[in-house]
């Protein structure tokens, strides 16, 4: 009796000990494991991180992304009476951001409210986009899913809807415009490109094909053809798409507007030009065209440049575009660069809240030389004196861009960065940027014309009310179709100017002070 009783408290000392020691073995497994870890993994094999073409094909992989884990660990309750217990843990998958500013970055002194490195906690609404720190405060005991910045979906990052790319007839103001008149034949998404929209008569339109050559995604362009000068656009119109580059019939759409009291004799259905086939034996009809004996220039008519490019820019299918002049060439894969940096989103600058837009720095090249195809090119012509600032003998403050001298200076980079915030104030209150923005953005006035100047100074008041941040991209520019211009006196047109000068000051400025107010630092 008393050996059975001695055994049994054997037994359950020898119990208390073993469950005791379970105890502080997995109260230890659970202190060193109690919270979730970053384990970084090797990095991705080159074969992981080639980047698919972003016009067409998907999002792109960054290569600076590193896979990661995050784990978090259990435990169970210990049982008595010789039971034993086990832990487990489970890993959990999650993809995180690189943070890492570039140096371009670092180098243009770029004014944020905030750096980097002061977010480490915060979440980032744009882009869906939620910090680590953030995340695990949140989710321990849960699957944490985080969709980083730099593998975002294009479609996801540029959010818009689709447009109607449909012939259409619409009146504007005076004018009637024969909207898609002629369509582009691709169809394409508007998160997946951008537009270049541009305005034209048809002897412009041998510049088709060399800026073409180098945008490669769509545009839009709206032609002035009033009264007799509509049947030659037609004919240029079916030249370039049937001779030309196929590129035209598949990314052009052309658009076609003239005055009311300049209507044509007839207007064949869109289907019919389309349908037709041209004598591509025979020249161009823009070749040796004499600009007097135009339709235009015998009724003395002004080129109504506004309206062509708010037709051609309202009317572009995608998200983005570059409202230019079709002798305005980009350097080349623009498009797709652009694009996935708006994807990869890797600069604090795209955060800002102010409204942006993206300026390109424009050039002129002699008549004799190529237009560079990159920026090391380009400065290179630039020591040599074979390319200039745009329009650095007309009006040079009109597109001294800030910060150009560092700009041209800076080597070229891999992809496209913002390289400096400009703002439309100080020494560059008269600045006249070409840039890539949306449809939200002021409108031109379309009461200014090309021959009375300053067609553009009115939507740069506005933005600069608006506090628009310009942000100058570092490796993209556009350049002038071979051909250095130079100041030459036209009393005709000093006139024009004049008269515009006065409607500028007199009607469209106090217009402008009530529909956007006034911002100290801004002026016309």
């Amino acid at each position: 009796m008393i050996g059975g009783i001695s055994r049994r408290n054997w037994a359950l000392r020898l119990s208390l000990v073993l469950n005791v020691c379970v105890f502080l073995y997995v109260c230890a497994h659970f202190g060193s494991s109690s919270g979730p870890w970053v384990e970084e993994s090797p990095s991705l094999g080159a074969s992981q991180v080639q980047a698919e073409s972003v016009f067409g094909n998907g999002a792109a992989t960054d290569h600076r992304i590193n896979r990661t884990k995050i784990a978090s660990s259990s435990s169970s309750s210990v049982a008595s009476d010789s039971s034993s217990s086990s832990t487990t843990s489970k890993t959990k998958q999650a993809k995180i951001i690189a943070n890492k500013p570039s140096n371009l970055e670092k180098a243009a002194s770029l004014k944020d409210p905030k750096k980097p490195s002061e977010k480490k906690n915060e979440t980032l609404k744009e882009g869906n986009v939620m910090k680590v720190g953030e995340a695990l405060k949140n989710q321990q005991n849960k699957t944490v899913q985080l969709i980083p910045r730099s593998t975002l979906k294009l479609q996801d990052a540029i959010p818009c809807h689709e447009k109607s790319v449909e012939p259409r007839k619409a009146q504007r103001g005076d004018y009637w415009v024969l909207y898609n008149y002629v369509p582009m034949s691709m169809y394409v998404h508007c998160w997946e490109s951008i537009t270049y929209t541009t305005h034209a008569d048809y002897t412009f339109l041998d510049n088709l094909e060399p800026l073409l050559d180098r945008w490669r995604a769509p545009i839009s362009i709206a032609l002035h053809a009033p009264g007799t000068d509509f049947p030659p656009t037609l004919e240029a119109i079916k030249y370039a798409r049937n001779c030309g580059s196929p590129l035209i019939a598949q990314l052009v759409t052309f658009h076609i507007y003239f005055s009311s009291k300049h209507v044509p004799k007839s207007i064949p259905s869109s289907d019919k030009i389309m349908s037709q086939r041209y004598n591509c034996s025979l020249p161009p009809p823009w070749v040796n065209v004499s600009v007097s004996k135009m339709y235009k220039s015998q009724r003395k008519l002004l080129y109504p440049v506004n309206l062509g490019r708010n037709v051609a820019r309202e009317s572009a299918p995608t998200r983005y575009v570059l409202a230019s002049d079709i002798e305005l060439y980009p350097s080349p894969n623009l498009p797709a660069k652009f694009l996935e940096m708006i994807r990869r989103k890797d600069q604090a600058v795209l955060f800002r809240p102010n409204p942006k837009v993206f300026v390109l720095s424009i050039f002129e090249v002699a008549e004799k030389s190529q237009p560079p195809v990159n920026k090391t090119r380009l400065m290179q012509m630039l020591k040599a004196g074979t390319a200039i600032p745009f329009h650095k003998k007309l009006c040079a403050g009109c597109h001294n861009v800030p910060r150009s001298k560092e700009w041209q200076e800076a080597p070229e980079t891999e992809g496209l960065h913002v390289f400096h915030i400009g703002k439309r104030i100080g020494a560059f209150i008269h600045w006249e940027p070409i840039f890539i923005g949306t449809n939200d953005d002021p409108f031109y006035d379309e009461r200014l014309s090309w021959e009375g100047k300053s067609d553009k100074m009115t939507q740069g008041y506005a933005l600069c009310v608006l506090d628009y941040d310009f942000l100058i991209l570092d490796n993209a520019f556009l350049v002038h179709r071979p051909g250095i211009k130079i100041y030459k006196k036209d009393a005709h047109r000093d006139m024009l100017t004049a008269k515009t000068n006065a409607l500028i000051r007199k009607i469209i400025v106090p217009e402008l002070k009530v529909l956007y107010g006034t911002r100290k630092g801004c002026a016309v």
